[in-house]
């Protein structure tokens, strides 16, 4: 017999470098776990028909299972000659139980098979990272508890804009990584289908129950379509792209505390632990876990166009190009799930920098849009409001002074006989006061969103490092 599940067709044997050439072993062995959940599944699927006995099936079961014991305790010598995970189960399998071990493969291609056990890695990642994206969210949670009262200037086009919380600012992030859970959740919707049973491409003549294979292994429905199996990549493609969109979120995050630790900004301290020296110069303290999260980004995204670029030739059912979607699949999601997990304990440790935050704060006219919509609340039009705030900024501009340094009787011209109603909103602490709206960074309105994000991520809140 030989050693290749398809060998018996050809008259010579494959050359040494096609063997090199068309190997997969060297990074879809991480299939392992899969490939024998699916296959013990599928043996006792092919008892329940009848194709298998009882007794047999849980044999092959049972061998199953010591091949994933052997491959656990590093006792699988993997070969180039056997090309793949799959074959070298299967052949593990023959050894132990001969012809019985050759009866595993009725009613299934290698086809469809890889596609199987590939959803079942990309269901159990997903499961995965949904748990580490729920503790970074706790991590700027916990850090927008701790820094509740602080006030830090919001920008626009990198320019100071309108004052907010520094709870509020912490909580933009948990909504984005909630979008990013919620989009993985309804990713794994269309992951969890299952493939299995739809043979090379057109289905088998071989009486096989492929519901009882779903709900073995947990999957939600049946793929209606075997031509469609083969050649379907689109979980694959959108799991990279969740992925993908973690990815810059957190380079987003990554990039902006880069600038918030120089001495420009001046406005965040990270844990020593988390930085880096230089090798030359002894007073640095370098982000480099925030740099190397921003440079990370270009990998993640750079594997969804691979994958894109790799489907969009392809004809009807399985090419084996197909084969070369693993290595991106894997790597964008070591690559995130690291990045994730390294995120959270720098954030749960970081600090604001209180004092020097303060000592800036009432620079760059942060009051102006409130001001504007005070002239405005009392019946200035707001195109009117807005240019004779921008003239009283510039104004402040030419004087060196800031729009509460203005003397009264300036503010007399605007409201006439209403001008003491301006000081309760200009300076920063009273322009924070006067937010109100839904969702506003107005300290009410933080407050609810603190308790609904306690509520929400109170379940193994202990395990923020």
């Amino acid at each position: 017999m030989s050693q290749k599940t398809w060998g018996g067709r050809f008259a010579a044997p494959t050359d040494r470098l096609v063997e090199q050439f068309t190997e997969s072993i060297s990074f879809d062995q991480r299939l392992y776990p899969q490939d024998i959940r699916a296959s013990q599944a599928h043996a006792r699927m092919l008892a329940s028909v009848g194709i298998l006995t009882p007794a047999e099936a849980e044999r092959i079961v049972a061998a199953l299972g010591e091949i994933r014991a052997d491959i656990e305790q590093g006792r699988m010598e993997y070969s180039t000659a056997l090309e793949d995970i799959h074959t070298h189960i299967e052949a593990a399998l023959i050894r132990r139980l001969g012809d019985l071990g050759r009866k595993l493969h009725t009613g299934r291609s290698r086809n469809d098979q890889v596609v199987t056990d590939v959803k079942l890695w990309v269901r159990d990642s997903i499961d995965e990272l949904d748990g580490l994206l729920a503790n970074l969210q706790r991590a700027f949670l916990s850090l927008a508890d701790r820094e509740r009262d602080v006030i830090l200037p919001g920008y626009t086009h990198m320019q100071r804009a309108q004052p907010i919380l520094a709870a509020h600012y912490c909580l933009a992030y948990v909504e984005k990584f909630q979008r990013d859970r919620e989009r993985l959740i309804d990713c794994r919707k269309r992951v969890n289908v299952l493939s299995l049973g739809a043979a090379a491409l057109a289905g088998t003549s071989l009486p096989i129950d492929r519901h009882f294979v779903a709900k073995e292994l947990g999957f939600e429905g049946v793929a209606r379509n075997s031509l469609d199996v083969s050649s379907d990549r689109d979980f694959a493609a959108e799991f990279v792209f969740c992925l993908s969109l973690i990815a810059i979120h957190l380079s987003s995050w990554a990039e902006e505390w880069i600038l918030w630790t120089t001495t420009e900004f001046d406005t965040i301290e990270l844990p020593d632990e988390f930085c880096t020296g230089s090798s030359i110069m002894p007073h640095k303290k370098n982000p480099d876990v925030l740099e190397l999260t921003r440079g990370k980004t270009a990998r993640v995204v750079g594997h969804l166009q691979h994958l894109l670029v790799l489907l969009k030739g392809l004809p009807m059912a399985y090419n084996r190009d197909l084969q070369e979607d693993k290595p991106a699949i894997f790597d964008a999601f070591d690559t995130v799930s690291r990045t994730v997990a390294v995120a959270a304990p720098l954030v749960a440790k970081a600090k604001f920098k209180r004092e020097r935050i303060a000592e800036r704060l009432e620079n760059g006219f942060l009051d102006a849009t409130s001001l504007m919509e005070c002239l405005i609340a009392n019946g200035v039009p707001m195109r009117t409001a807005h240019e004779s705030v921008g003239g009283l900024v510039r104004e402040c501009e030419s004087k060196n002074c800031r729009l509460v340094d203005l003397p009264a009787e300036r503010w007399e011209t605007l409201l006439p006989g209403k001008a003491s109603v301006v000081f309760r909103i200009l300076g920063v602490q009273n322009a924070m006061k006067a937010f109100q709206s839904y969702g506003s960074t107005a300290p009410t309105q933080v407050d609810q969103q603190l308790a609904a994000w306690r509520e929400m991520l109170k379940e193994n809140s202990d395990q923020v490092a």
